[in-house]
C-alpha cells in the first residue's frame, strides 16, 4: 500500500482568520474551529481530504518551498474573487490586470492569503491526468 495525502497543514498567526479565508477560497467546510486549531474538510473525495491551520508563535521566515494550486473553469474572475476575499496579488498588475506567469503551456496567478502564503490560480487543464500543475 502506498501513502497518500491526507492533509496539507498551514502554520498560522491567526488560524481562524485563515480557515475562514480557505474555506470561502476552495469550499472546504470548517468541520472543527478554536483559537489554536481550524480544520477544513473536503466537500467530495477529491483531492486533499482536509486543510488545516495549527497556531505557530513564529512562522517560518522566506520563501515558501511548497505550495496549493488551485485550478478554476473562470481563472479571471477567480482571481478576483479571491481578491476581494482578502488575498493578494504577489505581482504588479499589468495595464490594470493581474500579471499571468507562463511555462509548460500553462498559465498562473500567484497570490498570497491573508498571512503571506503563496498560491498559484490556474485554469484546470484540458486533460487533468498526467498534466504538470501551475509553479512558481
Amino acid at each position: 500500500m502506498s501513502a497518500f495525502i491526507h492533509n496539507v497543514t498551514f502554520d498560522a498567526e491567526d488560524p481562524r482568520l485563515l480557515g475562514r479565508f480557505w474555506s470561502r477560497a476552495t469550499g472546504y467546510t470548517v468541520v472543527d474551529e478554536r483559537d489554536e486549531f481550524v480544520r477544513l474538510r473536503a466537500p467530495d473525495d477529491q483531492g486533499v481530504r482536509q486543510i488545516l491551520f495549527l497556531r505557530v508563535e513564529r512562522p517560518t521566515p522566506g520563501k515558501n518551498r511548497v505550495h496549493v494550486d488551485l485550478a478554476v473553469r473562470l481563472p479571471q474572475e477567480e482571481v478576483e474573487r479571491l481578491l476581494r476575499l482578502g488575498a493578494s496579488l504577489v505581482d504588479q498588475r499589468v495595464d490594470g490586470k493581474p500579471h499571468w506567469r507562463e511555462g509548460n503551456g500553462i498559465k498562473w496567478v500567484v497570490l498570497r492569503d491573508p498571512e503571506g502564503n503563496e498560491f498559484c490560480l490556474g485554469s484546470i487543464p484540458d486533460a487533468v491526468q498526467g498534466q504538470v500543475s501551475p509553479s512558481t
